[in-house]
């Protein structure tokens, strides 16, 4: 004998319920991807942010350095101080705006990846959100490999926590690049 339920305002046998579970459990588990892609591209542009904002790329025990300045101390102040005399200008221009981009285009990106969410059609592939934090990618590694290569080989200190924000958030765009463009919009 077969049990009836009543579901959503309906009368529905045992296979009806399982396969109304399965629908429900599947949309649960697509929401919860789609949270997690939206928290890791959100996370992705805070690191951008801070590694191109704060003031921490490179210490002494009485310097700290950024793409946009130095600190220096002297008695038991903290000075500001421009680069562009410290350091090749072209260079520095590149490395600052290569973390500009990479926090422009992580932006646009996560934008472009909403905006696809309710346009593209089923089975389509998320193409644009995922070149755009391609995009990203590449202007953050430039801007931290020649940081690396060009800046600070004769001065004794230590790469600061913004600058391993940047390889962070190089990893952390790549992945979401990747992801973007193997992802595709359910068709049911």
């Amino acid at each position: 004998m077969t049990s009836i339920n009543y579901v959503g305002g309906k009368h529905c046998n045992g296979d009806d319920v399982s396969k109304t579970r399965i629908v429900i459990f599947s949309q649960l588990v697509t929401m919860l991807v789609l949270a997690g892609i939206v928290v890791l591209h959100i996370t992705a542009i805070i690191l951008l942010l801070v590694a191109t904002i704060d003031n921490a790329w490179w210490f002494t025990d009485s310097v700290t350095t950024d793409v946009w300045g130095r600190w220096e101390l002297a008695g038991s102040a903290w000075h500001y101080t421009n680069l562009k005399g410290d350091y090749a200008e072209e260079y520095l221009q590149v490395v600052q705006a290569g973390a500009v981009l990479a926090c422009i285009f992580s932006i646009l990106g996560l934008f472009v990846f909403v905006a696809q969410l309710f346009t593209l059609s089923k089975g389509q592939r998320f193409t644009f959100s995922g070149a755009l934090m391609l995009i990203s990618c590449l202007c953050v590694m430039i801007a931290a490999s020649i940081y690396t290569d060009i800046f600070h080989k004769q001065e004794k200190g230590w790469f600061g926590h913004s600058f391993i924000l940047a390889w962070i958030s190089f990893v952390l765009t790549f992945i979401l690049g990747v992801i973007y463009v193997i992802l595709r919009k359910k068709s049911e």
